[in-house]
């Protein structure tokens, strides 16, 4: 699908959605799609106009235990908001994670859906994104336009 950060794949099973990928190629897309990719592009459409600050979506990226553990923590930071990767550890259970929250962040197979782009560095400084520093920003700064929220995100 395109979206305003460039090309976006979106991999399923028949009723989950995997993977979103950046950079994709623009392809033909299969008129026998399962109704999650449907739903899913939908859902991303509403988010980019500004129309959706939750997704409702069957998810089942891949990952470890640890991994799996962030993602969900990750996925508790609101729309318009940010938290650290500090943050993150601490509810993980050992701030001495920091680390490995960021590496488990980095790994994370369903960007925007997950909003790993939702967590900064503990001075509020952007650091690392699968999708690139450019598209952190641009996530961050249109969920800022789209809240009534008056703190900067970073």
């Amino acid at each position: 699908m395109n979206s305003p950060v460039g090309w976006l794949k979106l991999q399923s099973t028949e009723t989950a959605l995997t993977a979103v990928y950046f950079d994709a190629e623009k392809t033909d897309n299969s008129t026998d799609q399962p109704t999650i990719l449907k739903e899913a592009e939908s859902q991303l459409q509403e988010y980019f106009a500004g129309k959706r600050k939750e997704f409702k979506l069957k998810l089942a990226p891949e990952g470890t235990e640890f991994q799996q553990r962030i993602w969900q923590l990750v996925q508790n930071v609101d729309f318009g908001t940010t938290a650290s990767y500090l943050d993150i550890a601490k509810q993980s259970g050992s701030e001495k994670n920091t680390r490995a929250v960021g590496l488990a962040n980095s790994k994370n197979p369903v960007p925007i859906i997950i909003p790993c782009h939702r967590i900064v560095g503990s001075s509020g400084k952007l650091t690392g994104y699968a999708g690139g520093l450019e598209r952190k920003r641009w996530l961050l700064k249109h969920e800022l336009s789209h809240t009534s929220s008056t703190t900067r995100l970073f």
